[in-house]
């Protein structure tokens, strides 16, 4: 028994997905699939070739399956549908996922066309048959959607026509499933441990039975689909994955270097090559790190230097060559580690993260060439580009066949067969990376916004050609020499011996005896010394004095000239100093003399003879104003100098502006000639050399004497 016959005995593939009967598919293929696996063209007059465009068949209803035949049926059909509320239909909307809500908004348009035919003087079945020609689909479709929205008000339509099939099988919509079932399966899942669905299915199972609760349990597979439906992809990344995780899903700026030049920016860091290396003065092999300047806009790495281990001088050092060689870049990008965020580079930078940043701090040598300094966001390679060349230089570098058996891998699970069999010389790793890394920047087939096939050296020519470049001068060159060593210059010819080396320069005389600071590049030492005073006064520059071989004329003679020569400059020097020979001075000291001596007296108006009595006491004689005065200062002079002696050296060593107000004081009574004790002297002498005096000195120059 199939129940009364609908209005619709013939139904196309596509108007029964379209329909969305019980136990049939929701698209035309899969209907056509049924179709043939049950046979419905073996049934005579069941089948029938359809009419219209497009062709295909159509089937009778009877060959549908019983629950989709009684939904035809005419009592079924003709029954009133009860209609739901609007806030009910816009919580229905929102519970269907994205596709239904896509179809009802294709259906929406659907009905705003037949309203805009209708309203141009058509019927309306002629607009729904034209509209249904248009679109390519079934005017029963068409009056359906209709009938879903009469007497619906045009701003509510679309929550009406959703699907009703994806409300129904949306498993957040099902009343069937107990929730603190749910809840319980949901809370075990939702965890770091990140253990799988079935394991916590079947622990809530468990407890399910224990507890002897009434609700049926779920099958598996439904609380699948409502942990789908209802646990959200930041949510499970989140407690499944932890937070970085959560940060990778939000996605990467996209950053344009197409408006930039060289220059502009420059990144560094630090690479540690996975290859063992004999490094001099270590007995056990190391991994050699690289740090290196990149640029930005072109990606050629400009500077580079090596060292046994992360450290700031390194990264001053090739500060400097980048400085010296390219100029001086307009920000740099660089990690938040202590070899960057060190004071002597980044000091008075406010975004820096480590450390302690203060008002007081002295400014760094990026800060001091007005370079801006932006720091890269932790664990985040998407912010730092010159990521992609250590990937590169990890292949072409460290597995290179030079190095075959000091290969260490890249991971421990990845050691190589024959780890730790060799180790290869520092010279030889040197000159193998300085061939990888020229062949690195003039590789072309580059595929860069900018490189479009070109290499970087040709990409970062091209714009250092029509970039405005900043140089340094030679004052700001010698700011990252700084290896500074404190020595004393030799009392007679204030040379310097700073690693059994030793350096003078013509000048050096004036130094002669004095404790001076040295600043030098480590890593070439015969390249001389920069040499400062205490304060931090610049005072010259101290050549190199090679070693001659014990008989070497060539190198004697050339000595003795040079003496020669110096000797004489220095005579020439000293005569110019002296304008006037001995017996010049000593007449025009014999003419003043005689001036004060040819002064006359003037002759008395008025004479008394007192004869005094012998007990009397003696009367000093009148004093002028000038001998008062002169009196009076002198004995201020020895009162200060009795106060100067009278203070202890001793001072708060916890308060640098007292330590440097006490030795201010005795500098001021050592200019106006006043003789120090032997303690006030030797403790003057001492903070005269140490880091918090210079650095009040360069305060007080610039902001004025403290009160």
């Amino acid at each position: 028994m199939t129940g009364p016959a609908p209005s619709q005995e013939w139904w196309s593939a596509a108007d029964l997905a379209e329909a969305g009967l019980p136990d049939l598919p929701g698209t035309k293929r899969k209907i056509n699939q049924l179709a043939e696996r049950e046979g419905w063209a073996r049934h005579a007059g069941k089948v029938r070739r359809r009419k219209g465009a497009g062709g295909g068949l159509e089937y009778h209803w009877s060959l549908l399956p019983i629950r989709a035949r009684m939904r035809l049926s005419a009592d079924l059909v003709n029954a009133p549908v009860a209609r739901p509320g609007k806030d009910e239909a816009w919580e229905r909307f929102a519970a269907a996922g994205d596709k239904a809500r896509t179809e009802a908004e294709a259906r929406l348009e659907a009905i705003a066309e037949v309203d805009l035919l209708e309203g141009a003087g058509l019927t309306r079945s002629a607009a729904v048959r034209e509209v249904a020609h248009k679109l390519g689909r079934s005017e029963k479709s068409l009056w359906n959607y209709l009938g879903q929205v009469e007497g619906v008000a045009p701003a509510d339509r679309l929550a009406y026509l959703i699907d009703g099939r994806a409300v129904r099988r949306a498993p957040a919509q099902r009343g069937d499933i107990d929730p603190a079932f749910l809840a319980l399966v949901r809370s075990d899942w939702l965890r770091l441990s990140q253990p799988s669905l079935t394991s916590c299915y079947d622990r809530a199972v468990r407890v399910w039975t224990s507890e002897r609760r009434n609700s049926t349990v779920p099958p598996l597979h439904q609380v699948r689909r409502w942990i789908k439906a209802n646990v959200s992809a930041p949510t499970e990344t989140y407690l499944r994955k932890g937070e970085q995780a959560l940060r990778r899903l939000y996605p990467a700026q996209v950053r344009s270097k197409a408006f930039m030049v060289p220059l502009e920016c420059v990144q560094g860091d630090y690479h540690k090559f996975d290859v063992f290396v004999r490094w001099p003065g270590i007995d056990t092999p190391v991994r050699p790190q690289m740090m290196v300047w990149s640029d930005v806009y072109s990606g050629k790495l400009l500077a580079w230097r090596l060292s046994d281990t992360a450290n700031s001088h390194t990264v001053q050092l090739v500060t400097g060559d980048l400085i010296r060689t390219y100029g001086i870049p307009q920000s740099v990008l660089i990690d938040n580690g202590r070899e960057f965020a060190a004071k002597a580079m980044t000091g008075g930078t406010p975004t820096r993260f480590r450390f302690k940043v203060t008002d007081e701090d002295i400014p760094g040598l990026l800060p001091l060439l007005g370079v801006h300094v932006h720091w890269a966001t932790p664990y985040s390679g998407q912010s730092k580009p010159i990521e992609r060349a250590f990937r590169d230089l990890c292949d072409r570098v460290a597995k290179h066949p030079a190095f075959d058996g000091a290969y260490t891998g890249n991971k421990p699970e990845a050691k190589p067969e024959d780890y730790g069999t060799r180790a290869v010389p520092l010279d030889e790793f040197r000159l193998v990376l300085e061939d990888e890394l020229a062949h690195h920047n003039a590789r072309p087939g580059r595929r860069s916004e900018v490189a479009m096939g070109r290499s970087f050296n040709e990409v970062f020519n091209e714009g250092y050609a029509r970039a405005t470049i900043k140089r340094a001068t030679d004052e700001q060159l010698r700011l990252w020499l700084l290896r500074a060593e404190g020595v004393r210059a030799k009392r007679g010819n204030g040379a310097l011996k700073l690693y059994d080396t030793e350096y003078w320069s013509e000048w050096m005389y004036r130094i002669a005896g004095e404790k001076v600071v040295a600043r030098f590049d480590a890593d070439d030492l015969r390249a001389g010394l920069e040499v400062y005073d205490l304060a931090g006064r610049y005072l010259g520059h101290a050549a190199c004095l090679e070693d001659a071989k014990f008989i070497d004329i060539d190198a004697a003679r050339d000595h003795a000239r040079k003496r020669g020569a110096w000797a004489k400059a220095q005579k020439a020097e000293a005569k110019a100093a002296r304008e006037l020979t001995a017996a010049e001075v000593a007449a025009r000291v014999r003419a003043a003399s005689g001036l004060a001596a040819d002064d006359p007296l003037p002759e008395a108006q008025v004479h008394q003879l007192v004869t005094p009595h012998k007990a009397a006491p003696k009367r000093r004689r009148a004093q002028s104003v000038e001998e008062i005065e002169r009196e009076a200062a002198l004995e201020a002079r020895v009162t200060r100098l009795a106060e100067h002696r009278a203070r202890p050296v001793e001072v708060d060593e916890d308060d640098p502006k007292a330590l440097f107000l006490r030795a201010r004081a005795l500098e001021t009574a050592q200019a106006e000639g006043e003789t120090l004790t032997q303690a006030q002297a030797d403790w003057l002498a001492d903070y005269q050399q140490s880091s918090d005096y210079r650095a009040q000195l360069r305060m007080e120059r610039r902001f004025g004497a403290q009160e």
